[in-house]
């Protein structure tokens, strides 16, 4: 019968024969038995069964295959016996060039992510930057006596350089709440 690994698969001719699936190449018949899977792409010449094709099309229900239709390989033939003549193998079925799509999709940045990669690359370092200038400035002020000491005490602290470091943080805070996520 029909079944994958290297039991192969059956030629159609007036005997049939079991083959590895290598051996198979287009124009071939292949018959499946039913429960098992298609072995590649082709077109249906004789018989008729239910086809679980939800793998390719994400469809629960079996669909019926007759004489004249496609069938994809890698489906499950579940109900009868299938003669299908092969129209494609490798990497011109229509699994591998699933596979390949995705693999392709998988590996292209969209190009959002790339605008986001290049703003990020300008604004953290920025807003970091603006942050420490922040914390600095405040720094000098207050330990340079610039400032009076009555509106340092009344954020609540007596330590002149814990209230630039709160600046500095808000700076941060405020300009992105985000920014340490990004870098």
């Amino acid at each position: 019968g029909g079944g994958g690994g290297a039991g192969g698969w059956e030629l159609d001719a007036e005997e049939c024969e079991r083959v590895p699936i290598s051996a198979l190449a287009i124009g071939d018949v292949v018959k499946v038995l039913p429960g098992s899977q298609v072995p590649v792409d082709g077109v249906v010449v004789r018989g008729s069964s239910l086809v679980d094709e939800s793998m390719v099309t994400g469809e629960p229900v079996p669909v019926l295959k007759e004489k004249g239709q496609q069938v994809v390989g890698g489906t499950m033939n579940t109900s009868g016996a299938l003669r299908v003549r092969i129209s494609a193998v490798g990497a011109d079925t229509v699994l591998a060039t699933i596979m390949r799509v995705v693999a392709d999709a998988q590996m292209r940045r969209p190009s959002v992510q790339a605008y986001a990669d290049l703003v990020s690359s300008y604004f953290v370092p920025t807003v970091i930057g603006l942050a420490l200038l922040t914390w600095t400035a405040w720094a000098i002020v207050i330990s340079n006596s610039m400032l009076d000491a009555d509106l340092v005490s009344m954020e609540g602290l007596h330590d002149g350089r814990t209230v630039a470091f709160m600046f500095g943080c808000a700076v941060l805070v405020i300009a992105c709440p985000c920014a340490m996520g990004l870098a």
